[in-house]
């Protein structure tokens, strides 16, 4: 045992006594070499001595009147303006009316597709800029313009631009639903000067429903006319596989173009609002 043990031990120490001295002359080569391949620590930045953190304030401190508000607070308001613009012509102005008669009118016809959704709000819109062109006027003259010249405060540019459009929309409103929604608002008699915008503008839209409703019924009937005269005839020759609606159309068409029907329905519209 121990004849065959001595070898062993031999062996080992004679293949580590080999090996140990050429490891450690090759990491004694290559040390050297990976120090000077490594690279350089980057020099200390030199940051300015004095750099300002950017700041935006929101507050009444960039005012020049105790009755402005600062720049970034009119910079918020525009913004928002500019957001609910959309909602504001479709509520407080005569968008509403108009491109519900218009879509009653294209429903009456049988052409679902005809004019196209943008031909019928282009025309909303354009009916709408020329019919309150007088009231835009007048927030011009009377907010716009005195506030950019510094004569009043954004307040008070605020309290006149929303009269001319007040006045617009109490001459069209009834007297019943502004009363609804003052109960329902539980205020007390409240004189017309004095009434809110929130009582106004649902009332006014509430309106605007009624009286375009009420257009739509009128603009039905003769159409409603016609499909009863074709549904007869049909019935009458036996042809009742015959769509009733595919014969009357071309006869609704007809009609419609015989009594210039836009321009009645566009005058109509136009001299439907009190201005």
């Amino acid at each position: 045992m121990n004849a065959l043990r001595l070898p062993r031990r031999f062996l080992a120490t004679r293949v580590f006594g080999v090996f140990t001295p050429l490891l450690l002359a090759l990491f004694f080569f290559f040390a050297p070499a990976a120090s000077a391949q490594a690279p350089a620590a980057p020099p200390p930045s030199t940051a300015p001595a004095a750099q300002q953190p950017f700041r935006l304030n929101i507050g009444l401190e960039g005012a020049n009147k105790p009755g402005d508000v600062g720049v970034a607070i009119q910079i918020v308001i525009v913004m928002t303006l500019l957001t609910l613009a959309p909602s504001m012509v479709m509520l407080m102005t005569s968008f509403t009316r108009i491109v519900i008669v218009l879509g009653f009118v294209r429903t009456a016809l049988g052409v679902p597709s005809a004019p196209s959704n943008q031909i019928i709000v282009g025309l909303s819109l354009f009916l709408t800029f020329f019919l309150m062109g007088p009231i835009f006027d007048r927030v011009n003259n009377e907010a716009l313009q005195p506030y950019l010249a510094g004569q009043i405060a954004s307040g008070e540019a605020f309290d006149k631009a929303a009269v001319p459009l007040k006045d617009f929309m109490l001459k069209q409103t009834r007297t019943r639903d502004i009363e609804f929604f003052l109960e329902l608002g539980r205020f007390g008699p409240t004189p017309v000067a004095d009434l809110p915008m929130r009582v106004i503008i649902p009332a006014f839209v509430i309106s605007e429903l009624q009286t375009a409703f009420q257009m739509g019924f009128l603009l039905f009937l003769p159409f409603l006319v016609i499909d009863f005269l074709v549904s007869s005839v049909l019935m009458a020759l036996g042809m009742m596989m015959m769509p009733p609606t595919v014969v009357a159309l071309p006869f609704k068409l007809l009609l419609f173009v015989l009594v210039d029907g836009w321009h009645l329905v566009v005058k109509n519209l136009v001299e439907s609002f009190r201005l």
